[in-house]
């Protein structure tokens, strides 16, 4: 077995769990620390998709009880079927641009220089919406209209320009069309969970002949990473909310993008494009 493989296969599933849920893009961090690992074969795509899942289970036992609830009142629960429909009517914008663009953005878009220049751009945009934020209409995701689901999936589908980060379009978004940081970041949660599935098994279905039984070890590391780091994050990023803004990750964001593109123009870092 190879344990300089493994050993990038348990950074990469790191990163994933650790930038998945948080405002600065997971798929850009994967590119850039793809990249410099020189981690970007064939069999890198389909790692990505496989510890991409295990994120998404970190959520779903995170919010277990919740989801159990909504399961289990969707024929007999107005509010349980009033939540349900805030996720579909959410997850369609993505589901539908995704099936139209995803094969183009990522043969022409996924890249660390335009991952970089993304994420110093969704950083400007965050440290403007939080400058302008406003007093929320909308305090708690129960009480979402199914135009305000709309609103924020529409954002979400911004976010499949890599860098972009899917989590921060969508809380971003939500605080923009009236919802509170708490209530945004929720839903950003939530949504993430029907989005993401659908984006893991239509890439295993256009990548199937890529998965061999021989890198189930390295498949299995980063598995486990990505899904305890999530399950850390996750947790982290609900208590922060409650007391701080999103300001610290719009910097932080800018300064990675920033030095990035130094390292590219100095040629201190030849980056794969």
């Amino acid at each position: 077995m190879d344990f300089i493989l493994l050993l990038k296969a348990l950074i990469l599933g790191i990163v994933e769990g650790l930038t998945e849920f948080l405002p600065v893009s997971s798929t850009g961090h994967l590119i850039i620390v793809g990249s410099l690992l020189d981690y970007t074969d064939e069999q890198s795509k389909v790692f990505k998709i496989v510890i991409q899942l295990g994120a998404i289970l970190a959520v779903c036992w995170d919010f277990r009880a919740r989801i159990g609830k909504v399961l289990g009142g969707l024929c007999r629960d107005p509010g349980q079927q009033h939540f349900a429909t805030l996720l579909i009517v959410g997850f369609l914008p993505a589901a539908v641009l995704g099936v139209l663009f995803h094969g183009a953005i990522k043969t022409y878009l996924f890249n660390p220089l335009t991952v970089a220049m993304a994420l110093i751009g969704g950083g400007l945009l965050i440290l403007y919406i939080e400058k302008r934020a406003a007093f929320p209409r909308i305090e708690a995701v129960d009480a979402m209209r199914w135009q305000d689901a709309l609103k924020v999936g529409l954002a979400q589908s911004v976010a499949m320009f890599p860098g972009v980060s899917r989590s921060g379009a969508t809380i971003m978004g939500g605080m923009v069309f009236g919802l509170s940081r708490q209530a945004a970041t929720e839903f950003s949660f939530f949504l993430a969970i029907p989005t993401m599935f659908a984006a893991t098994f239509y890439d295993v279905a256009r990548n199937w002949k890529l998965l061999h039984l021989a890198d189930l070890p390295v498949f299995a590391v980063g598995f486990v990473a990505a899904f305890v780091a999530a399950m850390l994050t996750v947790k982290a990023l609900l208590r922060f909310v409650s007391s701080h803004t999103f300001v610290g990750f719009a910097w932080y964001r800018i300064v990675f993008g920033v030095l990035v593109l130094i390292s590219a123009w100095t040629g201190a870092v030849q980056w794969t494009v």
